[in-house]
């Protein structure tokens, strides 16, 4: 009998929201679910491991893995390159394991035109003001970096719209949980449907 192909899940959401804890709750909670190593032409931080934390090359070979049509999605943050290598995500996949990739909502709409079978879900603050409340905390923020994210979480939020599913973050474990009900009922459906000719 073959292996049951994993799912592709894309989360995104405002800066703040909670995504990170979210996705690391699910890994925790499901030990088929698992991040994609992202490449990136940035140099490693310390502690960090190359093929562990980043894929770690040169903007040369990144440049040729874009032209060759290597990655899923990629984008340029403060001058350098991230990217979610297409045969990694696949290798994955294709032995059974759930696929989570924390990407902006640009990079859930390249996916989606890439890879239609991936499951697009969106993560909500429980309101504006949880999320003013959440980023306030960190006390990282000066008033006005604090208004742009804000507003850039506005901006983020009115694609919500665009994605198969939707998830309110009011508590990491339930998100997470809900998160794995979303790949089940994924994995259900496709048995009934696609799986059937098999």
């Amino acid at each position: 009998m073959h292996k049951e192909r994993g799912v592709l899940l894309v989360v995104s959401g405002p800066s703040g929201v909670g995504k990170g804890s979210v996705c690391a709750a699910l890994i925790a909670m499901d030990e088929q679910t698992t991040y994609s190593v992202s490449a990136t032409t940035r140099a490693p931080r310390r502690g960090e491991v190359d093929g562990v934390n980043y894929y770690y090359i040169s903007a040369e070979r990144f440049a040729a893995k874009i032209a060759a049509g290597d990655f899923l999605e990629y984008a340029t943050v403060y001058g350098n390159y991230y990217g979610t290598p297409r045969a990694e995500v696949e290798r994955l996949l294709a032995a059974g394991k759930n696929v989570i990739l924390e990407i902006d909502t640009q990079g859930a709409m390249q996916v989606k035109a890439a890879c239609p079978q991936g499951v697009l879900v969106f993560i909500l603050p429980p309101s504006i003001e949880e999320l003013r409340r959440r980023i306030t905390a960190r006390g990282s923020e000066t008033p006005e970096s604090l208004n742009l994210r804000l507003s850039r979480a506005e901006a983020e939020m009115a694609m919500a719209e665009q994605y198969d599913y939707r998830v309110v973050n009011s508590d990491i474990e339930t998100a997470a949980a809900e998160l794995l009900r979303i790949i089940n009922e994924v994995k259900a459906s496709r048995r009934k449907g696609s799986y059937d000719a098999e």
